[in-house]
């Protein structure tokens, strides 16, 4: 089985939550993470909390081995840092993944559109995509350092299919390069195709897409937020975060559903996962199972899986991992 996660709003839904929940309850055998370490993946797991920017949020499950994509962006300190804490003895990079170096973050924190108008958050990434479009970026193979970690992730993926896979994207659908809020988005595009394209699978291998809303809208940086609140009011709802590399405040606004329509339409998911539904409704903080969630709350999420025609098979109810209700399981 072959899971892909995708975010389907402006990054920021609960993605890491929702791959670590796989990761316990389905207990893959590898996990692959996407993007670049621009983008910061926060699970919260026996009241720790951890922010992993370059490998996937699968291990708090010790099982998994833990894999970054050919088409990913890595920094060394931050790849390094993370298998120490997170991933010795069973982490890979492929070969193909390109790395920042700091004459790319040099580069990006010198441009004052990127910095400025569009809200880059500094990380070198958009230079180090201009390296590789132009074959001048170093890949992880011309690295010693990364020797003991280099493989060729595309056939793990094949290799470990039949006892689960899941590919972890980052950022978000409208963030995308190609199908976001243009020019304020990322330097790549984080739909479920870019996120196959970068992992170096075709989508015949897929079995589900999973993409992942939160129960309102964030973004961080610039760019149009449609139904924006003024800070206070996002504040007075509870709504109020901050960016998980930058620290930046970010922007809030109802559920969108007419750009989670249009995810739905970029994406083809085959199951959506809804995160923070306790932030909208208090009571169902911690629940676990479909009956016990309040009646408003189910009636919500109803109301969503008809206007989407996608059931929604998650729904996050907590910061842990295991605050979840997991209707595929419920609904055998």
């Amino acid at each position: 089985m072959l899971y892909v996660v995708v975010d389907g709003f402006f990054g920021d839904t609960g993605k890491g939550k929702v791959v670590a929940y796989l990761a316990q309850a389905d207990s893959p055998a590898l996990c692959v993470r996407t993007g670049a370490p621009n983008a910061g993946h926060t699970v919260v797991y026996g009241g720790q909390t951890a922010v992993l920017r370059t490998l996937p949020t699968c291990f708090i499950n010790r099982r998994p081995k833990l894999a970054v994509a050919p088409g990913a962006l890595i920094k060394l300190d931050v790849f390094l840092t993370e298998v120490e804490k997170y991933g010795g003895g069973r982490t890979y990079v492929d070969y193909q993944t390109g790395v920042i170096e700091d004459r790319h973050v040099e580069a990006e924190r010198r441009d004052e559109y990127l910095m400025k108008v569009v809200g880059s958050t500094g990380q070198g990434v958009g230079a180090a995509m201009v390296d590789r479009v132009l074959r001048r970026l170093r890949l992880a193979k011309e690295f010693d350092v990364l020797k003991p970690y280099l493989a060729d992730v595309p056939a793990l993926i094949h290799e470990n299919r039949g006892e689960g896979v899941v590919i972890e994207g980052t950022q978000g659908t409208f963030l995308s390069l190609y199908h976001g809020t243009y020019p304020y988005v990322t330097s790549r595009d984080a739909t479920a195709s870019g996120v196959l394209s970068e992992a170096g699978v075709g989508p015949k291998a897929v079995d589900e897409v999973v993409l992942v809303f939160k129960a309102y809208v964030t973004r961080v940086g610039s760019g149009p937020l449609p139904g924006e609140l003024p800070p206070e009011e996002a504040e007075r709802r509870g709504w109020a975060e901050r960016g998980a590399v930058t620290g930046r405040p970010r922007r809030a606004a109802p559920f969108n559903l007419e750009l989670a329509r249009r995810a739905v339409l970029l994406n083809t998911p085959t199951q959506i996962a809804i995160t923070k539904i306790d932030v909208l409704f208090k009571e169902a903080a911690g629940k676990t199972r479909w009956g016990d969630l309040p009646p408003e709350a189910r009636r919500w999420i109803e109301e969503l899986e008809e206007a989407l025609k996608v059931p929604v098979t998650l729904i996050g109810t907590g910061p842990e991992p295991h605050h979840m209700v997991d209707l595929r399981r419920e609904r055998l």
